[in-house]
């Protein structure tokens, strides 16, 4: 849908007045006319007396209008050190050419950020939420990919690749026994308690420590 950068601000301005108001009807007593018959003719809004209010298409084109705009200002203060009345000019500008993949790129390379510079929220979007869905992916690849030596079967064995625990004299044993991240170890019996191969040594332990070693390439 191709707006006018005109109708683009009235737009711009409805958002923030609806964030701050609780009245969903809009007064336009200040709005450019020709912009207003364009949002009428595009049904982005409707009149309710002399007041409008955004329809659902309006809302929509709202929020990826306010969200390109707090990007922009993210961008500008964030990456480039911008900042008062330079940084809203240059935002404003800046908003109408971050389309499609421009806006996605830039919503990335800035970690997805939740506020604009002002403290306002910028409006998420579907590139958050692939986000989302490739972090969990990756999750459920590496816990696959990582287990804890609790989860090695007798004869299996593997690299450290992490060692985590809540309890701190867990970590002071297991780094006095020298297992540290690299290192390769072989599971000889996993009970009574859990002892496995390091280079020339046996090492035994509990599952409370075990399952604080987290073991990479299982074979």
């Amino acid at each position: 849908m191709k707006i006018s950068e005109p109708a683009e601000e009235i737009l711009e301005k409805m958002w923030v007045f609806l964030e701050d108001e609780d009245d969903k009807l809009i007064p336009v007593n200040e709005y450019d006319e020709n912009a207003l018959r364009e949002l009428e003719t595009l049904m982005l809004i409707e009149y309710e007396g002399d007041k409008v209010q955004l329809t659902s298409e309006g809302f929509e084109e709202s929020k990826k209008i306010i969200r390109r705009h707090r990007l922009a200002e993210k961008l500008l203060h964030d990456v480039l050190g911008m900042s008062g009345e330079d940084m809203e000019t240059a935002a404003c500008n800046f908003e109408h050419i971050m389309e499609g993949g421009v806006e996605d790129s830039i919503c990335t390379v800035l970690f997805h950020p939740e506020e604009c510079p002002h403290g306002k929220p910028i409006p998420p979007c579907e590139c958050l939420e692939e986000a989302r869905k490739s972090a969990a992916e990756v999750k459920k690849v590496l816990e696959r990919l990582i287990l804890p030596l609790t989860k090695l079967k007798n004869g299996q064995s593997g690299k450290i690749v992490y060692i985590k625990s809540a309890k701190r004299e867990n970590l002071d044993t297991i780094l006095a026994m020298g297992l540290l991240p690299g290192r390769k170890v072989e599971v000889i019996r996993t009970y009574p308690s859990h002892v496995f191969q390091m280079e020339h040594t046996q090492i035994a332990v509990d599952s409370e420590i075990a399952e604080s070693i987290f073991i990479g390439n299982v074979e």
